[in-house]
């Protein structure tokens, strides 16, 4: 097996174990914010909810529930893992990177690297929206 299939199967390998014992569901508490990503074509339906420091500047915890494909799933949970601890700027600006990557514009630094495996996405932009709905459902409780 070359280099790049094995790259390939060990992110489908992550994405499903993620997808199978997401570390990020439920509820936070308390809820400070609360945002569904809904995408009626697929049926994937996620529900975020935000818990912020006390001068809201600070993602202290992000959980989701809802239901979708394993990228739908996976991606939500690394998304929360990942913005966890960030400030509301940064995480914005991760969001941005996110999406970028995914539609083949860049490639993640190094200091996002769990993230890059969902780089392959990019070759099949249907897939794309799956990745991105908890990601838009964030950026929309942000803003």
């Amino acid at each position: 097996m070359n280099t790049q299939n094995h790259l390939r199967n060990l992110q489908y390998k992550t994405i499903l174990e993620r997808a199978k014992n997401p570390q990020n569901q439920g509820k936070t508490n308390p809820i400070h914010q609360q945002q569904l990503g809904n995408n009626p074509i697929c049926g994937d339906r996620i529900e975020l909810t935000i818990k912020f420091n006390q001068t809201n500047q600070i993602i202290e915890d992000i959980k989701f529930q809802g239901k979708g494909c394993a990228l739908t799933i996976a991606s939500a949970d690394l998304m929360a893992e990942t913005l966890s601890g960030k400030t509301v700027e940064e995480a914005l600006e991760i969001i941005e990177k996110f999406r970028q990557m995914l539609k083949g514009e860049i490639s993640l630094s190094d200091n996002l690297p769990k993230l890059n495996i969902f780089q392959g996405v990019s070759q099949f932009p249907i897939r794309i929206k799956c990745v991105l709905l908890s990601w838009h459902a964030l950026k929309a409780a942000l803003k």
